[in-house]
């Protein structure tokens, strides 16, 4: 959940079916869920996105990126599709939707500023892409929707998301993933629920073959 206090706005993101939960804590908080919107198409878990915005008349963001075989085929009348460096204001915060594949084709990071503090970035919502010391799969395609050979794609795209997008970002930028330790999206997911950009530049095994261009 991402508010802003001054218009009582607030965004979910990845939000579980119990849609409940979120309401319930919108409203101890002083806030009314005015966007729902997902990183990407899940498989692990069962979305609530519909039914949260068809409950709050929240818009429903959802990627338009990756390509046919990856979009979103539903409509209830309030979807607005999102485009690599789409932009979108819940209250004074911006959130800007990043095209990060890897993990899924169509698969979006999200971008936070706080705008009345000023224009840096504070925080990135990751989703699958990249977790606390370590990344989304790229092979869950094959090994779990029958996909073929899609494990070579997705990594060559994950190397460029890190590459062009992730390693761009100042070090102090936080990093909000969408699982933690134990999760089947990541082989060796860290423990602690955040990290930041300078953290994984520094410390994670990816972080050395990426700055040299080794996509082996």
């Amino acid at each position: 959940m991402i508010g802003c206090q001054k218009t009582g706005e607030c965004l979910i993101v990845d939000p579980v079916r119990d849609v409940q939960i979120y309401l319930t804590e919108a409203a101890t908080q002083n806030l009314r869920v005015t966007h729902v919107t997902e990183t990407h198409i899940h498989a692990d878990y069962l979305s609530g996105s519909r039914e949260l915005a068809a409950a709050t008349g929240a818009g429903l963001l959802l990627s338009a990126e990756g390509g046919p075989d990856w979009g979103y085929t539903y409509d209830d009348g309030n979807r607005t599709l999102l485009h690599h460096n789409d932009t979108f204001m819940v209250g004074k915060v911006r959130v800007a939707a990043l095209h990060t594949p890897g993990h899924t084709p169509e698969h979006l990071s999200f971008l936070v500023t706080d705008t009345p503090r000023g224009d840096a970035p504070s925080m990135i919502l990751t989703g699958d892409f990249v977790f606390v010391g370590d990344l989304g799969r790229p092979d869950l395609l094959d090994e779990a929707a029958g996909g073929e050979g899609t494990r070579f794609a997705g990594a060559r795209q994950m190397f460029a998301s890190l590459r062009d997008t992730f390693l761009t970002l100042p070090d102090y930028v936080q990093v909000w993933p969408g699982h933690g330790s134990g999760s089947a999206c990541g082989k060796a997911l860290g423990a602690v629920p955040a990290t930041t950009v300078g953290y994984e530049r520094a410390l994670s095994w990816w972080a050395p073959l990426v700055r040299s261009g080794d996509e082996s």
